[in-house]
């Protein structure tokens, strides 16, 4: 497990986009938080480095919401009202966890713990005591191993030192 502070959005944004850089197909990240830590600002600079142009809003009543970009889809998850397992199941939403042409990035997994694979990336998004900062928490799974947050980390530090205008 890693631990980062984010000082400020911008540091979650440089998190999700060095994540979604890393993406291979196949691959599944599991954000975890409460409500507003930043989970659906990951997953849209994500998207940005996968290549998905155009807007990702938050699949809080659709479940899914599906998006193109240059080299892999990112599917896009929003479980909040979702009540457990069974109901994605019967969704058939379950094919896409993990997609073969694409990487699914899954918000409040926790709704249908049992249908979440163990071979994923947990990102767990956390106020820090003062209410404004976040700390996230890299977890490995499976084939997502500590090298591959490694790779991450390295992204996100290159990143550091080349930034935006």
């Amino acid at each position: 497990m890693k631990s980062i502070q984010l000082t400020d959005e911008r540091m979650t944004e440089r998190l999700g986009y060095s994540i979604g850089a890393c993406m291979r197909a196949g691959d599944v990240v599991l954000l975890r938080g409460e409500m507003g830590a930043g989970k659906s600002v990951l997953t849209r600079a994500a998207a940005r480095a996968m290549g998905v142009t155009g807007p990702v809003p938050s699949p809080t009543f659709t479940i899914l919401n599906i998006h193109e970009g240059s080299a892999l889809r990112l599917y896009h998850f929003d479980l909040y009202r979702l009540e457990g397992a069974d109901a994605l199941y019967e969704m058939g939403l379950e094919e896409y966890i993990p997609a073969d042409d694409g990487a699914s990035f899954i918000e409040w997994p926790e709704m249908a713990e049992e249908a979440m694979p163990q071979s994923a990336l947990t990102v767990t998004l956390a106020y820090t005591e003062d209410g404004f900062a976040r700390c996230a928490q890299l977890i490995p799974g499976g084939a997502f191993d500590a090298a591959r947050i490694a790779q991450i980390l390295t992204h996100m530090e290159e990143d550091d030192e080349h930034p935006d205008d």
